[in-house]
């Protein structure tokens, strides 16, 4: 940036203040289009018209290389944004091309470019292809690799249901019976009474306990993960054209059994509000491990409304869930849209 400024340093006349001034601008309008989510309908048609202003009035091609790159790469995230990327680019390669037009007007004694010059001029025009279609093999990537891992975690849990299945239909017959023999043995046996009855007892107590142990492995193990849900609602999404990103989704696999799947039925309901009302082009789905707690965020870029009506059985049922093992929830409207944060406590 300091680059495309030099030319005006230090300031001679009130046009090179005038292009200073405008450059601080820009710096603070490029930042507020990162920041300010809600506002980039706005905020990108500002940026692009003072790298416009730079362009043709300075014939100063190098700022409008930042919007070239930064808005292709924001447009590229969503199928909502390709439409927006038309006109972005159409307006884009229309400000180049009429500074090039009146270069050649201002400097007509100019009748060729070097290799280096001709390299500069080509190098606006084709970077927001660049950008656009680079961002896309990015998120592409991004979303294989996700389904892939996903597709990973439900060939194991098909794995844990064949493990169940043997623990129900061997140690659970094993148990059963060690409790059988166990009461006809304490009828039977005659030797030492005032002994074996209380080894006996014991012997009983602790298989019952095994058997309901083996009984709570088994449901736990048929519990949906949180992989399962997002590979179900991932299909959702992209049908609805809102793009899932997820960070931390790894880490959150290897979660205890309970809290996956009190968090797999609140993100579904979530995601499912999303879908509904937001009217969200991407929603982001963090998994943090705290130290003394689990946290998931639900981000989306939509209305940013809290959706919760009279008579919606949706956010009163996520808060039950989540307050049933000693969570909390909270929802409320920020500067992108919607924020839904989950805290279940260790160990529940």
């Amino acid at each position: 940036m300091p680059f495309n400024l030099l030319p005006y340093l230090p300031p001679r006349q009130p046009q090179d203040w005038l292009w200073l001034a405008l450059g601080a601008v820009f710096v603070a309008v490029y930042i507020a289009v990162v920041e300010l989510q809600r506002y980039r309908v706005f905020l990108i048609p500002m940026e692009l018209m003072i790298c416009a202003a730079f362009s043709l009035l300075a014939l100063n091609n190098y700022m409008i290389i930042f919007p070239a790159w930064q808005v292709s790469f924001i447009l590229a995230q969503t199928s909502r944004g390709r439409k927006s990327f038309r006109w972005f680019v159409g307006i884009y390669e229309l400000v180049i091309l009429a500074s090039f037009i009146r270069f050649g007007l201002m400097t007509p004694s100019v009748t060729s470019w070097d290799s280096g010059e001709l390299v500069g001029a080509i190098f606006p025009l084709v970077l927001p292809f660049m950008a656009y279609f680079f961002a896309r093999e990015i998120f592409t990537s991004r979303t294989i690799r996700q389904t892939n891992r996903r597709l990973e975690a439900v060939v194991q849990r098909d794995e844990r249901e064949r493990i169940a299945r043997d623990l129900h239909d061997t140690l659970g017959q094993s148990f059963s019976m060690i409790t059988v023999k166990a009461e006809l043995a304490k009828k039977l046996l005659i030797k030492a009474p005032e002994r074996v009855g209380v080894e006996l007892d014991d012997i009983q107590q602790t298989s019952r306990k095994n058997l309901q142990l083996v009984r709570e492995i088994v449901n736990n193990l048929h519990q949906q993960s949180i992989s399962e849900m997002l590979v179900t609602q991932s299909a959702a999404l992209n049908a609805a054209n809102v793009a899932l990103v997820t960070f931390g989704e790894a880490e959150a696999e290897q979660w205890p059994t309970e809290i996956q799947a009190t968090i797999s039925a609140v993100l579904q309901e979530a995601l499912t509000n999303v879908i509904r009302h937001a009217h969200a082009g991407k929603v982001t789905v963090g998994f943090n491990r705290q130290p003394v707690n689990y946290e998931v965020t639900v981000q989306d870029d939509g209305d940013g409304q809290l959706f919760e009506r009279p008579g919606s059985n949706g956010i009163s049922g996520m808060r039950n869930r989540i307050s049933a093992i000693g969570g909390h929830i909270t929802i409320h409207a920020n500067r992108i849209g919607t924020l839904v944060t989950c805290q279940l406590p260790e160990g529940k």
